[in-house]
């Protein structure tokens, strides 16, 4: 009896840490960006921890009229682009930040949403 209490007592704790680790983490991923490209760099975008898209540029050389195809092709892939860039970032960040807990599962579900 008194072992499960102890062992009750350690995954309380364990949830508490996890639960400070991952309002940690939020914050962290809030001061994260990166940016894509596409085309030699003619085409840029940037991209937040949450993955929302904070810019994108383009080379006026791109913005004629018969681009435009062309001009759409590259800016979907600089923001797919970004979009893996921040994922990696991110990854890292919250590899530094868990040091050593199992939240796999967690960045299984964060790949589903964002990929």
């Amino acid at each position: 009896m008194f072992k499960e209490i102890m062992n009750l007592g350690s995954m309380m704790k364990k949830a508490q840490e996890l639960t400070s680790k991952m309002n940690e983490m939020k914050e962290q991923v809030k001061h994260i960006s990166a940016e894509g490209s596409a085309g030699g760099g003619m085409v840029t975008a940037k991209m937040n921890g949450q993955f929302e898209l904070l810019a994108c540029k383009i080379d006026p050389a791109l913005l004629t009229a018969d681009n435009q195809e062309l001009l759409e092709d590259m800016i979907i892939a600089a923001v797919n682009d970004s979009c893996h860039a921040v994922k990696e970032k991110v990854e890292a960040e919250v590899g530094n930040i868990t040091s050593g807990l199992d939240i796999s599962h967690l960045m299984e579900s964060l790949g589903k949403n964002h990929s």
